[in-house]
């Protein structure tokens, strides 16, 4: 689960009666994302991030958080996610 699946991979092991619910690639997005987080309570929360947010962005921030020993990992990306679009507003100001 360390790379992230193609839209193809994503469509082929889709099984529309298991996932009823997940019927577009950004929900499956936020779905892998609150599973790397450990953090299912918030599951809507990074749903909506992977719609709204570049996707560069998110896997910069999840990296980031992959390779630290943090316990609440969400508050963590959340952190960095800040920390990034700050960067990228600031260079898109410039």
């Amino acid at each position: 689960m360390g790379s992230i699946k193609s839209i193809s991979d994503i469509l082929k092991s889709f099984n529309p009666r298991q996932d009823k619910y997940i019927s577009r690639e950004f929900q499956s997005y936020g779905i892998y994302l609150c599973e790397q987080l450990n953090d299912y309570k918030h599951k809507s929360l990074y749903i909506k991030l992977a719609k709204t947010i570049h996707r560069f962005i998110l896997d910069k921030a999840l990296s980031y958080v992959k390779d630290s020993k943090a316990k609440n990992k969400g508050a963590l990306f959340m952190w960095k996610l800040k920390q990034l679009k700050g960067e990228e507003s600031k260079k898109k100001s410039e």
